[in-house]
């Protein structure tokens, strides 16, 4: 196959395996998006969605939460791990909504990640997935999917969102992240993979990779 017909390929397995597929962390607007995907950082979705019930019970906007102090946040958030940064991040972006933003989450990406505790990718499932705005958010699932699927040479995750961008057609960006997540956590897993169960990369990927199964 040659990579067209590997990317076309992809794309089709995909939307046959997830032709809806959810946003994975529980949220209700731009703001607790936000929250939430701040949140999932070196933690689980499933560990969040536990967790933001009820931080947002208490302050599901900007000027609620700042009305908590940075302790009180960090009390609750404490189970998904580095409540120290967190708590402060989200404390102090908080601040700047407010002052800066009029309150609200802002569209452009540059302006998401000058906020506290807001990243490249924070910033890119924000855009994608609150604002529509095409991008391409890579986690560890899609870094190392592409990797596998012999998309991207695997040694950062700015490289690999550059080939992910250049091989996928723009208008499936958000989408396609999506399900390269949930596809990842279903059949191409880090630990415990299985090559006969993971249908696209016994198809398709790095021989290397498949030979030493």
């Amino acid at each position: 196959m040659t990579k067209k017909e590997k990317v076309l390929f992809v794309i089709n397995k995909l939307e046959e395996l997830y032709p809806r597929v959810p946003i994975p962390l529980n949220h209700s607007d731009p703001y607790t998006l936000l929250i939430a995907v701040i949140l999932s950082a070196q933690s689980t979705d499933k560990g969040v969605n536990k967790i933001t019930p009820v931080l947002f019970e208490k302050a599901k906007t900007p000027e609620e939460m700042v009305k908590l102090s940075v302790e009180e946040i960090r009390n609750i958030i404490r189970p998904v791990g580095l409540s120290p940064m967190k708590s402060k991040g989200i404390y102090e972006l908080s601040w700047i909504l407010i002052n800066k933003h009029n309150g609200k989450v802002p569209k452009d990406i540059n302006s998401l990640e000058e906020l506290p505790s807001v990243g490249h990718k924070t910033a890119s499932v924000v855009i994608a997935q609150a604002f529509g705005i095409p991008s391409f958010p890579v986690d560890t699932h899609i870094h190392r999917l592409m990797y596998r699927w012999g998309f991207s040479n695997g040694k950062n995750v700015k490289q690999t969102e550059k080939d992910a961008k250049r091989l996928f057609p723009v208008d499936r960006w958000n989408k396609l992240h999506l399900q390269i997540i949930w596809y990842g956590r279903e059949y191409s897993q880090a630990r415990g993979w299985k090559i006969e169960k993971d249908i696209i990369t016994k198809k398709i990927g790095r021989k290397s990779i498949i030979n030493k199964i």
